[in-house]
């Protein structure tokens, strides 16, 4: 196999199981292409295990019915995949989200996620300016 082939496979995989989660509410579908070490981290610096994350997803079902979501972006190098969304509920704000996933044997080892209000995405484009007195 190619690392072209291989980078299709995994995005390919990768947009599968999201489509699968958002549209049926299918977490077995993920479930599927994690791998038994996953680790899912969190910019606040916390990470979950496989299990712990699925039984977020699966506790959050209810909560995300009705997300729209708009995939932006999905980005492969070699056993990256890079996802871009933003993502809007029935009655919150709407969100950008990044996704990054790191594939090991063709399974997804390590995620990582942003997620940002794009409410709040012009204050944020200015943190590296000096405050004012």
């Amino acid at each position: 196999m190619t690392t072209e082939s291989t980078t299709t496979d995994n995005k390919s995989i990768v947009a599968a199981a999201f489509a699968s989660l958002v549209e049926t509410g299918d977490v077995a579908a993920v479930e599927r292409v994690l791998s038994d070490g996953f680790v899912h981290h969190r910019p606040d610096s916390t990470s979950s295990t496989k299990a712990e994350w699925l039984a977020s997803m699966r506790a959050s079902l209810e909560k995300i019915a009705g997300m729209e979501v708009e995939v932006q972006h999905v980005l492969a190098d070699g056993d990256h995949v890079v996802m871009h969304s933003r993502r809007r509920l029935p009655s919150g704000p709407e969100i950008a989200v990044v996704d990054i996933m790191r594939f090991d044997d063709g399974l997804i080892a390590e995620a990582w996620e942003t997620i940002e209000p794009t409410t709040e995405a012009a204050g944020h484009l200015t943190w590296w300016a000096p405050k004012e007195r």
